[in-house]
């Protein structure tokens, strides 16, 4: 009986170990799947940087445009003025 007592400690540490390591391959494997798509969302952004890239060039025009703008509504105020008399 002492016998069968020491096997049955043996068998169930060897299937709480087996479950570890089930817990930690699945545990390991969500991991990488995770990586794998944000990876490929990295690539997704990566790609299309350049694209936003040529979009957005303009924006840095935008001050120049509203001086200029302001320019045009001055002379126009003026040029009211100096035609209407007010």
């Amino acid at each position: 009986m002492i016998i069968a007592a020491e096997y049955t400690d043996w068998w169930a540490g060897l299937i709480l170990g087996f479950i570890v390591v089930v817990v930690v391959v699945v545990v390991v494997a969500i991991l990488l799947n995770l990586a794998a798509r944000i990876a490929d969302d990295a690539q997704a952004a990566t790609d299309a940087l350049p694209v936003v890239r040529e979009q957005t060039d303009a924006l840095q025009d935008v001050g120049r445009i509203n001086d200029s703008a302001i320019s045009i509504l001055r002379s126009t105020r003026a040029a009211r003025k100096a035609l209407t008399g007010a």
